[in-house]
Protein backbone atom coordinates (compact mmCIF):
# COMPACT_ATOMS: atom_id res chain seq x y z
CA UNK A 1 0.00 0.00 0.00
CA UNK A 2 1.45 3.35 -1.07
CA UNK A 3 0.24 6.85 -0.29
CA UNK A 4 0.79 10.25 -1.84
CA UNK A 5 1.60 13.19 0.45
CA UNK A 6 -1.51 14.81 1.92
CA UNK A 7 -2.93 17.78 0.07
CA UNK A 8 -5.46 20.41 1.03
CA UNK A 9 -7.71 19.41 3.93
CA UNK A 10 -5.24 16.60 4.68
CA UNK A 11 -6.71 14.38 1.96
CA UNK A 12 -4.42 11.91 0.22
CA UNK A 13 -4.52 9.17 -2.41
CA UNK A 14 -3.63 5.74 -1.08
CA UNK A 15 -2.97 2.97 -3.62
CA UNK A 16 -4.35 -0.26 -2.14
CA UNK A 17 -3.95 -2.43 -5.26
CA UNK A 18 -2.64 -1.82 -8.77
CA UNK A 19 -4.59 1.15 -10.15
CA UNK A 20 -7.00 1.01 -7.18
CA UNK A 21 -6.92 4.05 -4.91
CA UNK A 22 -8.60 5.43 -1.83
CA UNK A 23 -9.07 9.17 -1.57
CA UNK A 24 -8.77 9.22 2.20
CA UNK A 25 -9.95 12.25 4.18
CA UNK A 26 -8.90 12.41 7.83
CA UNK A 27 -10.12 12.38 10.51
CA UNK A 28 -13.20 10.67 9.12
CA UNK A 29 -15.90 12.15 11.35
CA UNK A 30 -19.18 13.79 10.38
CA UNK A 31 -19.30 14.51 6.60
CA UNK A 32 -15.57 13.87 6.15
CA UNK A 33 -15.88 10.79 3.98
CA UNK A 34 -13.67 8.68 1.74
CA UNK A 35 -13.86 7.98 -1.96
CA UNK A 36 -12.55 5.14 -4.11
CA UNK A 37 -10.89 5.56 -7.51
CA UNK A 38 -10.46 2.65 -9.92
CA UNK A 39 -8.55 3.23 -13.13
CA UNK A 40 -9.48 1.32 -16.29
CA UNK A 41 -8.44 1.55 -19.94
CA UNK A 42 -11.33 3.88 -20.85
CA UNK A 43 -11.45 6.04 -17.75
CA UNK A 44 -12.13 6.02 -14.01
CA UNK A 45 -14.76 4.60 -11.70
CA UNK A 46 -15.25 6.78 -8.62
CA UNK A 47 -16.91 5.38 -5.49
CA UNK A 48 -18.73 8.23 -3.67
CA UNK A 49 -18.12 11.89 -4.32
CA UNK A 50 -17.80 13.68 -0.95
CA UNK A 51 -19.80 16.38 0.79
CA UNK A 52 -18.84 19.86 -0.43
CA UNK A 53 -18.19 21.32 -3.85
CA UNK A 54 -14.66 22.34 -2.82
CA UNK A 55 -13.75 18.87 -1.59
CA UNK A 56 -15.36 17.21 -4.63
CA UNK A 57 -13.40 19.46 -6.99
CA UNK A 58 -10.18 18.42 -5.28
CA UNK A 59 -11.23 14.79 -5.64
CA UNK A 60 -11.91 15.37 -9.35
CA UNK A 61 -8.48 16.97 -9.76
CA UNK A 62 -6.87 14.00 -8.00
CA UNK A 63 -8.67 11.61 -10.35
CA UNK A 64 -7.60 13.61 -13.39
CA UNK A 65 -4.05 13.64 -12.07
CA UNK A 66 -3.94 9.86 -12.42
CA UNK A 67 -4.36 10.43 -16.19
CA UNK A 68 -7.18 7.96 -16.89
CA UNK A 69 -9.20 8.00 -20.09
CA UNK A 70 -12.12 10.43 -20.39
CA UNK A 71 -14.96 8.15 -19.19
CA UNK A 72 -16.28 8.73 -15.67
CA UNK A 73 -18.54 6.29 -13.86
CA UNK A 74 -19.69 7.21 -10.34
CA UNK A 75 -21.07 4.78 -7.77
CA UNK A 76 -23.04 6.17 -4.83
CA UNK A 77 -22.96 3.64 -1.99
CA UNK A 78 -26.01 5.27 -0.33
CA UNK A 79 -28.04 8.47 -0.44
CA UNK A 80 -26.43 10.66 2.23
CA UNK A 81 -25.12 13.97 0.93
CA UNK A 82 -21.59 13.50 2.20
CA UNK A 83 -21.30 10.67 -0.33
CA UNK A 84 -23.33 12.16 -3.20
CA UNK A 85 -23.23 15.97 -3.24
CA UNK A 86 -20.04 15.87 -5.31
CA UNK A 87 -21.73 14.09 -8.22
CA UNK A 88 -22.26 17.40 -9.96
CA UNK A 89 -18.60 18.29 -10.36
CA UNK A 90 -17.95 15.34 -12.69
CA UNK A 91 -20.27 16.87 -15.28
CA UNK A 92 -23.30 15.68 -17.22
CA UNK A 93 -21.38 13.04 -19.17
CA UNK A 94 -20.67 10.99 -16.03
CA UNK A 95 -22.79 7.90 -15.48
CA UNK A 96 -24.02 7.76 -11.87
CA UNK A 97 -24.87 4.29 -10.54
CA UNK A 98 -26.79 3.47 -7.34
CA UNK A 99 -29.33 1.09 -5.92
CA UNK A 100 -32.89 2.06 -6.85
CA UNK A 101 -33.67 2.86 -3.20
CA UNK A 102 -30.78 5.28 -3.09
CA UNK A 103 -32.14 7.32 -5.99
CA UNK A 104 -35.56 7.45 -4.34
CA UNK A 105 -34.07 8.51 -1.00
CA UNK A 106 -31.82 11.12 -2.62
CA UNK A 107 -34.80 12.69 -4.36
CA UNK A 108 -36.83 12.71 -1.14
CA UNK A 109 -34.03 14.05 1.07
CA UNK A 110 -32.66 16.67 -1.29
CA UNK A 111 -30.14 19.02 0.32
CA UNK A 112 -31.44 18.53 3.87
CA UNK A 113 -27.96 17.70 5.17
CA UNK A 114 -26.83 21.27 4.54
CA UNK A 115 -29.37 22.50 7.07
CA UNK A 116 -27.86 20.48 9.92
CA UNK A 117 -24.54 22.33 9.74
CA UNK A 118 -25.23 25.79 8.28
CA UNK A 119 -21.68 26.96 9.06
CA UNK A 120 -20.16 24.50 6.56
CA UNK A 121 -19.11 25.96 3.20
CA UNK A 122 -21.09 23.49 1.12
CA UNK A 123 -20.73 25.51 -2.08
CA UNK A 124 -23.38 25.72 -4.79
CA UNK A 125 -24.56 22.14 -4.33
CA UNK A 126 -27.02 20.94 -6.94
CA UNK A 127 -28.66 17.59 -6.42
CA UNK A 128 -27.45 15.19 -9.11
CA UNK A 129 -29.44 11.96 -9.05
CA UNK A 130 -28.20 8.58 -10.28
CA UNK A 131 -28.80 8.05 -13.98
CA UNK A 132 -28.71 4.26 -13.81
CA UNK A 133 -30.17 2.21 -10.94
CA UNK A 134 -30.23 -1.48 -10.17
CA UNK A 135 -31.83 -3.91 -7.75
CA UNK A 136 -29.88 -7.16 -8.17
CA UNK A 137 -26.10 -7.59 -8.00
CA UNK A 138 -24.36 -5.79 -10.84
CA UNK A 139 -20.94 -6.58 -12.32
CA UNK A 140 -18.83 -3.97 -14.09
CA UNK A 141 -15.71 -4.73 -16.11
CA UNK A 142 -12.87 -2.21 -16.19
CA UNK A 143 -10.69 -3.90 -18.76
CA UNK A 144 -9.75 -7.19 -17.10
CA UNK A 145 -10.82 -6.03 -13.64
CA UNK A 146 -14.10 -7.37 -12.28
CA UNK A 147 -16.07 -4.97 -10.05
CA UNK A 148 -19.12 -6.27 -8.20
CA UNK A 149 -21.81 -3.97 -6.82
CA UNK A 150 -23.70 -5.74 -4.04
CA UNK A 151 -26.79 -4.44 -2.28
CA UNK A 152 -26.48 -5.28 1.43
CA UNK A 153 -29.20 -3.02 2.87
CA UNK A 154 -31.15 -2.32 4.85
CA UNK A 155 -28.19 -1.56 7.07
CA UNK A 156 -26.88 2.01 7.46
CA UNK A 157 -29.66 2.90 4.98
CA UNK A 158 -32.08 0.91 2.83
CA UNK A 159 -30.02 1.27 -0.32
CA UNK A 160 -26.52 0.41 0.93
CA UNK A 161 -24.26 -0.91 -1.83
CA UNK A 162 -20.70 -2.13 -1.40
CA UNK A 163 -18.11 -2.29 -4.16
CA UNK A 164 -16.20 -5.55 -4.14
CA UNK A 165 -13.07 -6.42 -6.13
CA UNK A 166 -12.91 -10.22 -5.83
CA UNK A 167 -9.48 -10.68 -7.43
CA UNK A 168 -7.79 -7.98 -5.34
CA UNK A 169 -10.01 -8.75 -2.29
CA UNK A 170 -10.58 -5.02 -1.77
CA UNK A 171 -13.92 -3.98 -0.29
CA UNK A 172 -15.35 -0.46 -0.48
CA UNK A 173 -17.92 -0.79 2.29
CA UNK A 174 -19.52 2.65 2.33
CA UNK A 175 -21.05 3.51 5.69
CA UNK A 176 -21.97 -0.07 6.53
CA UNK A 177 -18.76 0.10 8.57
CA UNK A 178 -16.80 2.99 10.08
CA UNK A 179 -13.09 3.13 10.86
CA UNK A 180 -12.13 5.07 13.99
CA UNK A 181 -15.63 6.54 14.37
CA UNK A 182 -18.81 5.24 15.95
CA UNK A 183 -21.15 3.34 13.60
CA UNK A 184 -24.42 5.12 12.87
CA UNK A 185 -27.77 3.43 12.21
CA UNK A 186 -30.32 6.22 12.76
CA UNK A 187 -31.46 6.04 9.12
CA UNK A 188 -31.31 2.27 8.98
CA UNK A 189 -31.21 -0.72 11.28
CA UNK A 190 -28.82 -2.04 13.90
CA UNK A 191 -29.85 -5.65 13.34
CA UNK A 192 -29.64 -5.23 9.57
CA UNK A 193 -26.17 -3.73 9.80
CA UNK A 194 -25.02 -6.73 11.81
CA UNK A 195 -26.44 -9.03 9.13
CA UNK A 196 -24.68 -7.01 6.44
CA UNK A 197 -21.38 -7.23 8.32
CA UNK A 198 -21.70 -11.01 8.48
CA UNK A 199 -22.25 -11.06 4.73
CA UNK A 200 -19.18 -8.89 4.17
CA UNK A 201 -17.12 -11.11 6.44
CA UNK A 202 -18.05 -14.01 4.16
CA UNK A 203 -16.33 -12.24 1.25
CA UNK A 204 -13.04 -12.59 3.14
CA UNK A 205 -11.68 -9.17 2.19
CA UNK A 206 -8.02 -8.36 2.64
CA UNK A 207 -8.47 -4.57 2.54
CA UNK A 208 -11.55 -2.73 3.81
CA UNK A 209 -12.27 0.88 2.87
CA UNK A 210 -14.88 2.30 5.22
CA UNK A 211 -17.00 5.27 4.27
CA UNK A 212 -15.14 7.26 6.92
CA UNK A 213 -11.74 6.80 8.55
CA UNK A 214 -8.44 5.10 7.72
CA UNK A 215 -8.06 2.12 5.41
CA UNK A 216 -7.97 -1.09 7.43
CA UNK A 217 -8.04 -4.83 7.19
CA UNK A 218 -11.00 -7.12 7.93
CA UNK A 219 -10.65 -6.53 11.68
CA UNK A 220 -12.81 -3.41 11.26
CA UNK A 221 -15.79 -5.69 10.61
CA UNK A 222 -15.32 -7.29 14.02
CA UNK A 223 -14.86 -3.88 15.66
CA UNK A 224 -18.14 -2.57 14.23
CA UNK A 225 -20.04 -5.75 15.07
CA UNK A 226 -18.80 -5.64 18.66
CA UNK A 227 -19.97 -2.01 19.04
CA UNK A 228 -23.42 -2.75 17.59
CA UNK A 229 -23.92 -5.82 19.80
CA UNK A 230 -23.01 -3.61 22.75
CA UNK A 231 -25.66 -1.12 21.61
CA UNK A 232 -28.25 -3.90 21.41
CA UNK A 233 -27.43 -5.07 24.93
CA UNK A 234 -27.47 -1.52 26.25
CA UNK A 235 -30.87 -0.86 24.63
CA UNK A 236 -32.35 -3.98 26.23
CA UNK A 237 -30.90 -3.05 29.62
CA UNK A 238 -32.21 0.51 29.38
CA UNK A 239 -35.68 -0.70 28.39
CA UNK A 240 -35.75 -3.09 31.33
CA UNK A 241 -34.87 -0.20 33.66
CA UNK A 242 -37.51 2.07 32.14
CA UNK A 243 -34.92 4.51 30.77
CA UNK A 244 -35.25 6.46 27.53
CA UNK A 245 -32.48 6.11 24.92
CA UNK A 246 -31.03 9.46 26.02
CA UNK A 247 -31.14 8.46 29.69
CA UNK A 248 -29.56 5.12 28.81
CA UNK A 249 -26.74 6.85 26.96
CA UNK A 250 -26.12 9.19 29.87
CA UNK A 251 -25.90 6.26 32.27
CA UNK A 252 -22.88 4.82 30.44
CA UNK A 253 -19.47 5.30 32.02
CA UNK A 254 -16.09 4.30 30.56
CA UNK A 255 -16.16 1.72 27.76
CA UNK A 256 -13.84 0.18 25.20
CA UNK A 257 -15.41 2.48 22.60
CA UNK A 258 -14.45 5.79 24.18
CA UNK A 259 -11.74 6.39 21.56
CA UNK A 260 -14.21 6.48 18.67
CA UNK A 261 -15.12 9.79 17.05
CA UNK A 262 -18.69 11.07 17.25
CA UNK A 263 -19.66 9.49 20.57
CA UNK A 264 -23.07 11.22 20.45
CA UNK A 265 -24.19 8.67 17.85
CA UNK A 266 -24.90 6.34 20.76
CA UNK A 267 -28.25 8.13 21.25
CA UNK A 268 -29.46 7.65 17.68
CA UNK A 269 -28.26 4.06 17.68
CA UNK A 270 -30.08 3.35 20.94
CA UNK A 271 -33.32 4.74 19.51
CA UNK A 272 -33.09 2.27 16.63
CA UNK A 273 -31.98 -0.68 18.74
CA UNK A 274 -34.77 0.02 21.23
CA UNK A 275 -37.34 0.02 18.40
CA UNK A 276 -35.97 -3.32 17.22
CA UNK A 277 -36.35 -5.06 20.58
CA UNK A 278 -38.72 -8.05 20.44
CA UNK A 279 -42.03 -7.91 22.26
CA UNK A 280 -43.92 -4.80 23.40
CA UNK A 281 -40.83 -2.57 23.24
CA UNK A 282 -40.46 -2.94 19.49
CA UNK A 283 -41.29 -4.93 16.38
CA UNK A 284 -38.08 -6.95 16.30
CA UNK A 285 -37.30 -5.81 12.75
CA UNK A 286 -35.98 -2.67 11.05
CA UNK A 287 -36.80 0.34 13.17
CA UNK A 288 -40.23 1.82 12.63
CA UNK A 289 -41.48 5.02 14.18
CA UNK A 290 -38.07 6.47 15.07
CA UNK A 291 -38.09 10.21 14.36
CA UNK A 292 -34.56 10.98 13.11
CA UNK A 293 -34.96 14.74 13.62
CA UNK A 294 -36.00 14.30 17.25
CA UNK A 295 -33.27 11.70 17.82
CA UNK A 296 -30.66 14.06 16.33
CA UNK A 297 -31.88 16.74 18.72
CA UNK A 298 -31.23 14.35 21.62
CA UNK A 299 -27.76 13.71 20.22
CA UNK A 300 -27.16 17.45 20.46
CA UNK A 301 -28.41 17.37 24.06
CA UNK A 302 -26.05 14.47 24.84
CA UNK A 303 -23.26 16.55 23.32
CA UNK A 304 -23.77 19.29 25.88
CA UNK A 305 -26.20 21.27 23.73
CA UNK A 306 -23.65 21.65 20.91
CA UNK A 307 -23.98 20.47 17.34
CA UNK A 308 -21.77 17.45 16.66
CA UNK A 309 -18.41 18.46 15.26
CA UNK A 310 -18.48 18.60 11.45
CA UNK A 311 -15.20 19.46 9.71
CA UNK A 312 -16.47 19.31 6.14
Amino acid sequence: MTAAPPGADGARLVEVAEQVYVYEQPPGGWCVSNSGVLIGPQGALVVDTLATVRRAERLRDAVDGLRPGPARTLVNTHHHGDHTFGNQVFGPVATVLAHESTRTEMAATGLALTGLWPHVEWGDVRLTLPTLTFRDPLTLHLGERRVELLHVGPAHTDGDVVVWLPDERVLFAGDVVFSGAAPFCLFGTVAGTLRAIERLRGLRPRTVVSGHGPVTGPEVLDDNARYLRWIQGLAAEGAARGLSPLETARSVRRTEFDHLLDAERIVGNLHVARAELPGPAGPGGPAQGVDPVAAFGEMVMFNGGRLPTCLA
